[in-house]
């Protein structure tokens, strides 16, 4: 599958295959996009994720039922993150929840799940008012994100991006196009989604001019086009999940630290009483950082393993990090060793590497990230 913009990737990136797309690796090269983002600004082709409107009178009543999150709770305009458990509390996906009217909620997900998702909304859908519509296909995504993201749109758009706060998002023009832009983003710093309404696949000329639009706004403010390679890197040092690495099916959102987007307080959702039989029962093992304290490269399925040599983990996505030059990465580990600062060892091919359970980011939140203190490193 392609997206709208496969032709500029074709011509500029080094194109992989990723959840069935053909999507850019890296144009430029992952750590000189990694650092634009963390620095000054970068913007990905994201239409690759899975994009539905769920509408109607018992929308709501829906949502509630197969989201962890109190969906009542969300304003008009407001997004928020969740996660879709099955009955045994496993993850489903992670997702996006925003509520774009009273009745009618856009639903973000991962890629590698449109069709999953797809299914398992319509087999909870009879009996309710309600009319579930796949836009994937006819709404194009981009996310534009670091430090001087906001300065960059708002020379396009008519909308007061001041006003618009972290998980809001509102309906502005780029050009003559219709947008919906949120703020928000999964690179850990701050940053926009951008919806391209009405934007059908075979119709690929208004997303690229809007493409262009926004790369043109950004040239004098180091704006570079960013592929996949450098998203992965940003996400891992900001502790995000991808789904298929760090969470599935077999692992609970308090087991993947993911309790913030749970609300035990509703009177249901799909793996509500199995999520309450595993908080009274303790939880086993939890998603931590690691930070190797020796030259290497934490890769997923490399086992984590304790200062005496047992073996307590396994790393679930690694790199090594353009920002601290040193190898970092997630993993799962028996909650008596998800302690910071505890020493462990992370064995890559045949060899023990030193290591240490680090919080999450895995940077200087004053110096790096959306709540930074530091705006510009000029």
């Amino acid at each position: 599958m392609r997206t709208h913009l496969y032709e500029y990737h074709k011509k500029h990136a080094h194109l992989t295959n990723f959840a069935g797309f053909e999507m850019p690796l890296w144009y430029e090269g992952i750590t000189s996009e990694h650092l634009a983002v963390r620095e000054k600004a970068g913007i990905f082709d994201v239409t690759h994720m899975g994009r539905y409107i769920i509408s109607g009178k018992d929308s709501e009543t829906f949502l509630n039922n197969i989201s962890t999150r109190d969906v009542a709770s969300i304003k008009i305009g407001q997004g928020k993150y969740s996660v879709i458990c099955n009955e045994d509390g496993g993850i489903i996906d992670d997702v996006m929840i925003f509520r774009l009217e009273e009745d009618v909620f856009l639903i973000v997900c991962n890629a590698a799940n449109r069709v999953k998702d797809y299914e398992w909304f319509k087999a909870h859908a009879p009996g309710l008012s309600l009319e579930i519509k796949d836009v994937s296909n006819n709404v194009a995504m981009f996310a534009i994100q670091g430090p001087k993201a906001a300065e960059i749109l708002q020379k396009i758009v008519d909308l007061n991006l001041k006003n618009l706060r972290y998980g809001w998002g509102d309906w502005t023009k780029i050009g003559e196009n219709r947008v919906f832009i949120s703020r928000t983003g999964y690179t850990g710093e701050d940053g926009f989604e951008i919806f391209i309404w009405d934007t059908p696949l075979e119709n690929y000329e208004k997303a690229y001019r809007l493409w262009n639009i926004i790369l043109e706004a950004g040239s004098e403010r180091g704006l570079k086009p960013c592929g996949l390679g450098a998203r992965d890197t940003l996400r891992i040092e900001a502790g995000f999940c991808l789904y298929g690495n760090d969470i599935n099916e077999a692992i609970t959102p308090f087991e993947a630290k993911l309790d913030f987007a749970v609300n035990l307080g509703k009177d249901r959702f799909i793996g509500r009483e199995a999520l309450i039989r595993q908080i009274n029962e303790g939880i086993k093992r939890v998603r931590v950082g690691i930070s190797l304290l020796e030259r290497g490269v934490p890769r997923a399925g490399c086992k984590i393993l304790s200062k005496e040599g047992n073996i307590i983990g396994e790393i679930t996505s690694g790199t090594f990090s353009p920002l601290l030059k040193c190898g970092i990465g997630m993993g799962y580990v028996s909650v008596e060793y998800a302690k910071p600062k505890t020493e462990i060892n992370v064995q890559i091919r045949e060899k023990c590497f030193r290591a240490e359970i680090t919080d999450m980011p895995f940077y200087d939140t004053t110096k790096y990230g959306r709540n930074r203190k530091i705006i510009s490193h000029e």
